[in-house]
């Protein structure tokens, strides 16, 4: 469970919010602004069609669903090879913390 949790947490923010998958959104959504780290501010485009899917493709919490399902059927037809895709994912989200976490106290300690 845990496992599961942190690997849908971190595949829902790279295919939501990464700068690296905004190719992928971008014929759904319009680029607003930098969000955090490495993260984007998209909104959904307000053309027919593609607001829907824009509004979907911007939500961490809408793609942590679809995540979740895909993992969870993963489990089961392949147990193995999506176990390692999500140790894969659970240790990027922990390195993601432990890079947030060292760049605050460094800042703080320098005073920035």
């Amino acid at each position: 469970m845990a496992l599961t949790s942190v690997a849908t947490f971190r595949l829902s923010r790279l295919l939501s919010k990464a700068s690296v998958t905004s190719p992928l959104r971008a014929p759904f959504t319009r680029y607003v602004g930098p969000q955090g780290p490495s993260e984007l501010h998209e909104e959904a485009r307000s053309e027919p069609g593609k607001d829907t899917v824009g509004e979907l493709m911007t939500c961490p919490f809408c793609v942590s669903v679809w995540v979740a399902s895909t993992l969870t059927a993963g489990q089961l037809l392949w147990p193995r090879a999506t176990r390692t895709v999500m140790g894969a994912l659970a240790a990027l989200a922990g390195a993601d913390a432990l890079q947030l976490t060292y760049g605050a106290l460094v800042a703080k300690t320098t005073g920035q």
